[in-house]
């Protein structure tokens, strides 16, 4: 029988680690796909409510800023005077 060498059995090794890391990608493929179209569509509905929220914020700004410009309205109290 002949010996392997440090260099076969490196290649020996890392040949088994690659199919390994093969094996459970081909193995969890339905589990990683189903994930990652959930992540997706979390994070696209987390997009649509941070776009809603920065239009609510700018219409609520905009009508901060007409209510500051108009003439604060006038009172009977201050009539009297």
């Amino acid at each position: 029988m002949i010996a392997f060498t440090i260099t076969e059995w490196v290649i020996l090794i890392l040949v088994f680690l690659l199919g390994l890391f093969i094996g459970m990608a081909f193995l969890a493929g339905g589990k990683w796909k189903r994930r990652y179209r959930d992540e997706v569509a979390r994070r696209e509905a987390a997009e649509q409510e941070n776009a809603r929220l920065h239009r609510e914020a700018r219409e609520l700004d905009s009508l901060r800023h007409s209510a500051a410009k108009a003439p604060p309205p006038r009172h009977d109290e201050d009539r009297r005077l």
